[in-house]
Parts: structure tokens; C-alpha cells; sequence
């Protein structure tokens, strides 16, 4: 497969894979905010009730774990291409 046809041919599994890892990501944040929190719903920006401290450890973890499960998904993705094309994808 030519370079510029593995890279089109791998677009759609691309976003598949994104799409499947957001919601890995997103499952796997909450279960993780619940265990080192004990609150079952993670706070938003604009929660009043919530503190600065709650508000951006919430984000950082949730960016920490959506940043690894998508380096994960891609790289498992590009690995899986690679086996079935014998190319990587660029």
C-alpha cells in the first residue's frame, strides 16, 4: 500500500479509535475521580460550591488520563497497522 493510500486508509480507523478512547478515557476518569475522591461526579469549572484546589486537580487528572489512553489507542492502532500493511502510518 503507497504511502498517501495507508495514510487516507487509516483515517477512518483513526477517528474510530479516537472516538472508542474518549470514551475509555472518560469511563476510566470517573471511576479513578471516585476512588481518590469519594464523590461520585467530578467537579465542573463552574461549580460554585467546589474550590480551586478540587477544580484543577480534577482537570489535571482528567487531561493526564485522556492524554495516556490516546497515546495508548494511537500507538496500538499504528502498531496494528503496521502488522496488517506491513507500513506505519504517517
Amino acid at each position: 500500500m503507497s504511502g498517501k493510500l495507508g495514510k487516507i486508509a487509516y483515517k477512518p480507523v483513526g477517528i474510530l479509535l479516537g472516538v472508542g478512547a474518549g470514551m475509555v478515557a472518560g469511563f476510566v476518569f470517573r471511576e479513578v475521580w471516585k476512588m481518590a475522591s469519594g464523590d461520585d461526579d467530578a467537579p465542573n469549572a463552574t461549580d460554585e460550591e467546589r474550590g480551586w484546589g478540587e477544580i484543577l486537580a480534577a482537570a489535571a487528572l482528567q487531561g493526564a488520563i485522556f492524554a495516556l489512553v490516546k497515546a495508548a489507542v494511537d500507538r496500538g492502532g499504528a502498531t496494528g497497522v503496521r502488522k496488517l500493511t506491513g507500513q506505519w502510518p504517517s
